[in-house]
């Protein structure tokens, strides 16, 4: 128990000392992940069932090569790219949000050392530490929020890609009697 508490007390120093605008940093980091987490739910357990329902839908068609088939395909293969590239944009935003709400916490610090500086007439490092610190730590939270995301929606991205050409690439646009009567 005393372990918890030691960290809670450490996490609250850390605020006070980065600021009010760390806490909408930190809600906004614990939301990317919680959506980052969701997508690596989907695409490792998810994903598979739905991938191997759908090429079962498509080889049970007797007819591959028509127009109606064609458009067929199209749909399945939108679906699964739709249900890949779901809430990657989201994830993408908050990604870019990190780093501007740093920026925030930074000016908002400077205008704090700014004001001390403005009553106490003097640049005493002491008075003006915490507009330092506020200024400071909302930016390294920002960018280290940012560039943890960047890797996680990167791989995503990816993976959505390669996997939507795979899976466009398993539905055969040849007809199984057709294929039966060339060999």
């Amino acid at each position: 128990m005393v372990f918890i508490y030691d960290i809670i007390n450490t996490i609250q120093d850390f605020i006070e000392t980065g600021g009010d605008v760390l806490v909408v940093i930190a809600v906004v980091i614990a939301i990317m992940w919680l959506l980052i987490f969701e997508r690596l739910v989907f695409v490792f357990a998810a994903y598979r069932t739905l991938k191997k329902q759908a090429q079962q839908g498509w080889s049970s068609r007797t007819d591959h090569s028509s127009w109606h088939a064609h458009h067929i395909r199209q749909a399945m293969v939108s679906r699964m790219s739709s249900a890949l590239n779901n809430n990657l944009s989201l994830i993408q935003s908050l990604v870019v949000l990190c780093p501007l709400l740093g920026l925030l916490g930074t000016v908002t610090g400077m205008i704090e050392v700014f004001d001390v500086m403005a009553i106490s007439g003097s640049g005493n490092a002491r008075s003006m530490a915490s507009g330092v610190s506020k200024a400071t730590i909302p930016t390294m939270a920002g960018m280290v929020g940012s560039l943890s995301g960047v890797f996680a929606v990167t791989w995503l991205q990816r993976f959505a890609k390669r996997e939507t050409q795979i899976f466009e690439d398993s539905l055969s646009l040849v007809d199984n009697n057709d294929a039966m009567a060339r060999a």
